[in-house]
């Protein structure tokens, strides 16, 4: 690939997801990633601190989120508010031509114990930021803690349905159902 090619994250993510795949999470370097993408290693870290971030979007998806919140309609409630900005995240990060790559990814993750760690980690942090943006809102802080916890698990439900190989819908329509099925579970405790 020739350097002047745009997307240079998309372009280092692929090729870290074909090289990690192909070898090994511990067993790829960055500069292997840099070589694959046509890059060089000063250009991987302008956009990565270290190979494990390659794969997790440099804060796109809290950015989604946190606009989805605050852009909710004002009488929207704390779980409705989660629900548009899941829909944002179907609408800008999970679509249809990046099923793909997020069902490979995922398997890469599954697959390395430091990757599922920074996932973890990634999503106390999502956690976080959503629910700062619904008591921006001025969601009750007890309240907007619940209703964020319930969005993430409407999120993983979604995200594994979204990514199973029989499955063409949307994430959005998916992770709507997943917090309608969540919302009437809690309320049947």
């Amino acid at each position: 690939m020739a350097r002047w090619q745009p997307d240079a994250p998309g372009r280092l993510a692929a090729a870290a997801l074909d090289l990690f795949e192909e070898r090994g999470y511990e067993n790829t370097t960055v500069i292997e990633i840099a070589e694959r993408a046509g890059l060089t290693k000063s250009t991987f870290f302008r956009y990565f601190p270290d190979k494990r971030e390659v794969l997790f979007g440099r804060g796109a998806v809290t950015g989604l989120l946190v606009e989805g919140i605050a852009s909710a309609p004002l009488a929207a409630g704390p779980l409705d508010a989660v629900a548009d900005a899941l829909d944002a995240l179907g609408r800008t990060f999970f679509t249809a031509d990046r099923r793909e790559f997020s069902r490979r990814r995922q398997a890469v993750l599954d697959a390395h114990a430091e990757l599922r760690e920074r996932e973890a980690l990634k999503r106390i942090d999502l956690t976080a930021s959503m629910t700062d943006a619904l008591a921006r809102r001025g969601v009750p802080s007890l309240t907007a803690r619940v209703a964020t916890q319930l969005g993430m698990l409407a999120w993983e439900i979604a995200f594994d349905q979204w990514t199973d190989t029989g499955d063409t819908e949307d994430f959005g329509p998916l992770a709507r159902r997943a917090l309608a099925d969540v919302r009437a579970a809690g309320a049947g405790c």
